[in-house]
């Protein structure tokens, strides 16, 4: 899987997970996202075979995650490390989004490696852990209910990093969007065919064709667009003209 330079030294610390299908789903999530760098911290089984069946395409991260002994040994190299916990307490007060993290955590990553790291599903991360990072994170979640699944928070986490890189080009429309003399000339056929129809009257056509304007105006409408809404036109102008010349049906019930 290939990584800008920025993303490849972000990396993805899941300290004593216990679900093999979350670790699955922290691959996944994480080659959507452009990142590859995932360890784990901490002794501890989990089922491989569902986090092999979770990870999906991503099993190449699964295969190269490290998995170390201790947290402190999967942090050891890392600059910045940004702990994510979803408990209140008073070592757990200073914490801001990952939307408001993602900066500093790219600018960071750009001049060495910087670790996200992520408690158990049980509990999150205990204080000793929290004592390990420089920074903490808190994902915006009603009081309610504000647990997340683990490879939920990894998600959202690896999501903002990505948007925030810039990275991301959608897909242009393959159509222009239409020229106003274009959007006139349907509109024209539109109010010739809707009179025809018999869908207005000819002294209220204006103020209808104002309504209609109005609908269109909501939206941008690209030229393969009004070619659509035009040929719509030109085929119901065509059915009522052809239902017009049929010969009516004599009535000899007396």
């Amino acid at each position: 899987m290939q990584v800008n330079n920025t993303l490849a030294n972000i990396r993805i610390v899941l300290c004593r997970p216990i679900y093999g299908g979350n670790i699955g789903s922290v691959c996944r999530a994480m080659a959507n996202m452009g990142l590859s760098d995932l360890t784990i911290a901490g002794t501890g089984t989990f089922d491989m075979q569902d986090a092999r069946k979770m990870a999906c395409w991503a099993t190449d991260i699964l295969d190269s995650c490290r998995q170390v002994a201790t947290l402190a040994e999967a942090l050891a190299d890392c600059a910045l490390v940004f702990g994510a916990t979803a408990r209140m307490g008073l070592y757990r007060q200073h914490t801001r989004s990952p939307r408001e993290w993602a900066p500093s955590i790219l600018a960071s990553a750009q001049n060495g490696n910087v670790a996200l790291l992520f408690g158990p599903e049980d509990d999150g991360l205990s204080n000793d852990d929290l004592a390990q990072c420089h920074h903490l994170i808190r994902i915006p979640s009603t009081t309610v209910y504000p647990s997340l699944n683990l490879a939920q928070a990894v998600m959202i986490c690896a999501y903002e990093l990505y948007t925030a890189g810039g990275t991301f080009e959608p897909l242009p429309e393959k159509s222009p969007l239409a020229a106003s003399g274009m959007k006139e000339r349907m509109f024209a056929m539109w109010e010739q065919v809707l009179l025809e129809i018999g869908f207005m009257e000819p002294d209220k056509a204006q103020h209808m064709m104002l309504g209609i304007r109005r609908v269109f105006a909501r939206g941008a409408l690209s030229e393969d667009d009004v070619r659509i809404l035009m040929g719509i036109a030109r085929q119901t102008r065509w059915y009522a003209d052809h239902q017009r010349a049929k010969p009516q049906a004599n009535d000899d019930s007396h």
